[in-house]
């Protein structure tokens, strides 16, 4: 096993806390385009070596906002780099919170970090102080850039979490910028290795703990050598535009890595939301795609209502894309959608087919650079059109931070997705069904026991469980079972209560949907919820 190059950083927490070297997942980099050198940074990579090539004076970022060529860009990160080592005393190796919508300063402050040999903790703009406070606590994240619009949660954060002790924020009210201008538009880059960590993403699983799944600086590249060269395959001219945060690698790779990757620009929305998106297609001409099934169901609808001519190409992931929405979308546009399935622990997408090689219900082969095979209970290859787990490995896998789930996750040197798939006799890939707890709804990954915990904190509920449901907009939604307390009255007024109550105590979008009164949920004998029994009632 090829041993760790020798770090750049000075704080070793993340390197130490990978897990022991035989849970790693068995990288392999089959590809010539996927052999990196050892001493690698991945934010230098990107944007410096565009600048060098003699693309700084084409546009980034187009936004409403402004727009940034590379060279822009790469003035801005620099300083922000400064800013970081030079004021607020960041020593390479520190976590830092990046926090806030997607807009170029969001993407600046990104470059900026690496550069400076930060670890980077992209979080959900929609977070909770509480939730930022975990975050903060278990990455042990000393700093944080932020978007002053988000100034309550972070402020929040850095009152529950005493180890996050320096921030700054952007946009009215904050000091970056003032910061900023002081700074010189060069920077002596930190010298990372291609395996120290880049940056940190966190997701929930089934027990609603938060993992943070280490990404070293070699992947952030891999996954633009891989998908994004060989299924997507850029071409000159074009602009990506789409709604994924930075926080989700989904977004990080198709809206920051790899437009920079091949000199392309990226279009970022004014605001949420898949009017704002086609709004922006049809201001700035963006060319592809990135967003889940649920907007590709509501741009089907907006089609008609805006110029959306300039759209060549258009990627779903976050969830399992229906056929019936392939189609849809297809007989509305023309174009046929590029399915793919990643995970936030192999940092982007690893199955998936375009032009020509795409089967309608199916999400495609493995990405070039990637095996995927289908195992049976027993951990062994299954036969074709058998229903088993997917694994999967190459160039990027999953490494958690310092958690136990690591021994579940990877087996045998593959990376186990929890995903339940059939692969057909031409070598195919069909989704089955998520093979846990979680819950998937337009895109977004929803633990279920962490609502549970937001709703029992409210008075009238004695108990609780939190499914998935089907839904024909979003694919799934977040349904509650409720146990009301004696002397409550359940009904649409308490439900709407409740809804509200659980927007306040976490991310909005965790909230349930849709909520349903019973007398006792169903258990086993020992106590336990039966919660496959209220999936099976929908």
């Amino acid at each position: 096993m090829q041993e760790l190059g020798r770090s750049g950083y000075r704080d070793d927490f993340a390197r130490t806390r990978l897990p022991p070297r035989e849970l790693w997942p068995d990288f392999r980099f089959t590809l010539p385009e996927l052999q990196y050198p050892q001493r690698l940074n991945a934010a230098a990579e990107l944007l410096d070596r565009q600048v060098a090539a003699g693309a700084g004076a084409n546009i980034a970022i187009h936004s409403v906002a402004r727009n940034l060529t590379y060279s822009d860009l790469l003035a801005h990160s620099n300083r922000i780099a400064h800013v970081l080592t030079d004021d607020l005393g960041l020593v390479p190796g520190a976590r830092v919170l990046l926090h806030g919508a997607n807009t170029w300063e969001l993407f600046a402050a990104w470059y900026g970090c690496l550069k400076a040999g930060g670890i980077a903790v992209a979080t959900m703009p929609l977070l909770r102080a509480g939730e930022l406070a975990v975050i903060a606590e278990t990455a042990q994240v000393s700093h944080a850039l932020y978007d002053a619009r988000f100034a309550e949660a972070v402020e929040g954060a850095m009152a529950q979490a005493p180890v996050l002790k320096h921030a700054l924020a952007w946009g009215p009210g904050g000091e970056l910028e003032n910061r900023m201008a002081a700074k010189p538009a060069a920077f002596d880059n930190c010298d990372t290795a291609a395996d120290d960590v880049a940056l940190l993403a966190f997701t929930s699983g089934t027990t609603g703990k938060p993992k943070a799944c280490a990404h070293f600086h070699r992947s952030v590249l891999a996954m633009a050598d891989s998908f994004a060269r060989h299924v997507l395959t850029p071409q000159p001219g074009e602009i990506y535009a789409g709604t994924p945060p930075l926080a989700f690698t989904f977004g990080l790779g198709a809206f920051l890595v790899f437009p920079a990757r091949f000199g392309l620009g990226v279009a970022l929305p004014a605001r949420p939301g898949f009017e704002a998106l086609a709004e922006t297609v049809q201001q700035f001409r963006a060319t592809t795609l990135f967003t889940a099934p649920t907007g590709y169901r509501a741009l089907t609808g907006l089609w008609d209502q805006y110029d959306l001519s300039s759209v060549a190409k258009a990627v779903s992931a976050g969830e399992h894309l229906p056929e019936a929405t392939w189609r849809a979308f297809r007989d509305k546009t023309g174009i046929e959608l590029i399915d793919g399935i990643g995970a936030t622990e192999l940092i982007h997408i690893f199955i998936s087919a375009a032009g020509e090689a795409i089967r309608p219900g199916a999400t495609g082969k493995p990405v070039p650079g990637y095996e995927a095979e289908v195992w049976d209970a027993a951990g062994n290859p299954a036969n074709p059109g058998e229903t088993g787990r997917l694994a999967v490995r190459g160039p990027t896998g999953c490494l958690y931070l310092a958690d136990e789930r690591q021994k579940t996750y990877v087996r045998k040197g593959w990376n186990i997705t929890g995903d339940l798939y059939r692969k057909d006799e031409d070598g195919y890939f069909h989704y089955v069904s998520r093979a846990d707890d979680l819950i998937v709804s337009s895109g977004y990954n929803i633990a279920g026991p962490e609502v549970e915990q937001a709703l029992l904190t409210h008075p009238a509920v004695a108990e609780c469980a939190v499914t998935g449901a089907p839904d024909e907009t979003r694919g799934t939604i977040v349904k509650a079972w409720v146990v009301a307390k004696p002397g409550e009255t359940p009904g649409p007024e308490l439900a709407k209560a409740l809804q509200e109550h659980v927007k306040q105590a976490i991310a909005p979008y965790k909230y349930p949907r849709a909520v349903e009164f019973l007398d006792a949920l169903p258990k086993t004998q020992t106590g336990k919820i039966q919660r496959f029994r209220l999936r099976d009632e929908g």
